[in-house]
C-alpha cells in the first residue's frame, strides 16, 4: 500500500505533472480528488491550511504543495 497521498482536483496541470513525475520515479501513491471528497477538501483547507493543489502528504516530511520536482525526490523510500 502506498504511503504517499496526492490531493488533486480536476483540470489541474500541476497535479497531472506531479503524478507523471511520481509514476516516472516508481513512487506509489494514492490520489484523492478534493472535488469528489468533501472530507478531503476540509482536511486540506482547514487542517493543513492549503487552498492550492496538488498537496502531497507522506509521513515524516512536510507537505509538498504545488508542482515541486525537487521536493518530490524526498518521497522515495
Amino acid at each position: 500500500m502506498a504511503n504517499v497521498t496526492v490531493y488533486t482536483k480536476y483540470g489541474c496541470p500541476q497535479c497531472e505533472m506531479t503524478k507523471t513525475v511520481l509514476q516516472g520515479e516508481g513512487i506509489e501513491f494514492n490520489t484523492i480528488n478534493v472535488e469528489d471528497d468533501q472530507n478531503a477538501l476540509n482536511y486540506v483547507k482547514n487542517e493543513l491550511g492549503f487552498s492550492a493543489m496538488p498537496v502531497i502528504i507522506k509521513d515524516g516530511i512536510d507537505p509538498i504543495v504545488g508542482f515541486n520536482p525537487d521536493r518530490l525526490k524526498e518521497l522515495q523510500d
